[in-house]
């Protein structure tokens, strides 16, 4: 990978919580903030089945995703932007991305210590996972607009 780009994609989405996921239904589009963890390349999330986006999610599972902070300086901006397909998860892969989210979250992880509020909430949800098939990386620090596509034929670190 060009200069370390699969450890700077790998640290930059460790090292962050939230993306921007971004449904279609055929209708409407729709753009949600979700908390991931990720595994190599693959992000993994929780939300409630009849939020707007896994309504959209169970009619089209293709997406556009985006991980980044909110820069007030435009050379210092980075981000991920994928292109992926959604799935729902359960069994042994569920379990995966508990243990995964869990250690990234601790309040999910432990849930006997968690405010009855979470608990309850966490009742609700489903699993997903957004496996990529376009992986770009931005770095303005390496000049503005500066975008590395990411060889996603190659396994991750």
């Amino acid at each position: 990978m060009k200069d370390g780009l699969n450890e700077r994609v790998q640290t930059y989405l460790r090292d962050h919580q939230v993306a921007t996921l971004a449904t279609h239904n055929g209708e409407d589009l729709w753009a949600a903030a979700v908390f991931y963890v990720n595994a190599g390349y693959t992000l993994y999330f929780l939300s409630s089945p009849t939020s707007r986006h896994c309504l959209h999610l169970a009619k089209n599972p293709r997406v556009a995703l985006t991980v980044q902070e909110d820069y007030a300086d435009w050379l210092e901006i980075k981000g991920v932007q994928i292109e992926g397909v959604v799935s729902e998860l359960s069994g042994k892969e569920e379990r995966l991305a508990r243990r995964l989210y869990g250690q990234k979250f601790p309040i999910v992880g432990k849930l006997a210590q968690a405010p009855a509020a979470i608990v309850k909430a966490l009742a609700k949800v489903r699993w997903y996972k957004v496996v990529p098939q376009r992986l770009y990386f931005i770095d303005n620090a390496v000049g503005l607009g500066h975008r590395d596509e990411v060889d996603l034929s190659l396994p991750p670190l």
